[in-house]
């Protein structure tokens, strides 16, 4: 059984966060919603109130929905943890981090809607990218990325791309066993592997080629 009373205010937030997420497919990301997952886990609803404050960046709906996203990038962490990953490819192991994200809300999917609507949102949209910016962050440092290059800015930006479009898919997608998104982010996968070999064909054709800056500097300033 959970011990709620020793957690911090932030350890109560994601802790509660799955059973708000349960209630929001119905009550959608409001108080009702807090009041419900508190009573069910036996926590005073003040308290868990004050996990999730209403003048908090966006409100305390998205205070839920961060908690909520903590959760399962916590979960995705403890279930794939790098060394598990490492024994396999590199497509597999970004595609195992996002199908474990999408296999953790797909009976949930109508709160999964209610968020992203909410997410997308003027006043919250910089919040959001942010989010989503930290979960593609946490799945490629589990998949072993040690960049920090433009390559470790580049990657985050496209599997982040990726992850929310496949979130789009998933909510409106009424296949068996959600296959339709799988084969969306199966296809995505692809092409970004497609393009990451062709640019490292084009990098390692460039270090072969004279530099064109050095040539134009020599044509200016001639070897003495």
């Amino acid at each position: 059984m959970t011990d709620y009373a020793d957690m911090t205010l932030d350890e109560l937030a994601v802790a509660l966060a799955p059973d708000i997420a349960a209630s929001a497919i119905f009550d959608g990301w409001n108080e009702t919603a807090l009041v419900a997952a508190a009573e069910m886990a036996g926590v005073d609803v003040d308290v868990a109130k004050l996990a999730f404050p209403a003048d908090a960046p966006g409100g305390r709906a998205m205070a839920m929905i961060e908690a909520w996203i903590t959760s399962v990038d916590q979960a995705m962490a403890a279930e794939w943890p790098a060394e598990r990953l490492a024994t396999l490819k590199i497509r597999e192991r970004i595609r195992t981090l996002v199908a474990f994200r999408l296999e953790a809300v797909e009976h949930i999917d109508e709160a999964v809607r209610r968020a992203l609507s909410i997410m997308a949102q003027p006043q919250n949209a910089p919040r959001a990218l942010k989010l989503g910016w930290r979960s593609a962050d946490i799945m490629w440092r589990l998949a072993g990325d040690t960049a920090t290059d433009y390559n470790h800015y580049t990657k985050r930006a496209i599997l982040a791309g990726i992850y929310s479009a496949t979130l789009a898919v998933f909510v409106n997608d009424d296949s068996e066993g959600k296959a339709d998104t799988y084969a969306f982010l199966d296809r995505r996968i692809d092409g970004v592997m497609r393009f990451e070999k062709v640019k490292a064909q084009l990098v390692g054709k460039d270090r072969e080629l004279p530099s064109l800056t050095r040539f134009l500097g020599r044509l200016r300033y001639p070897a003495r």
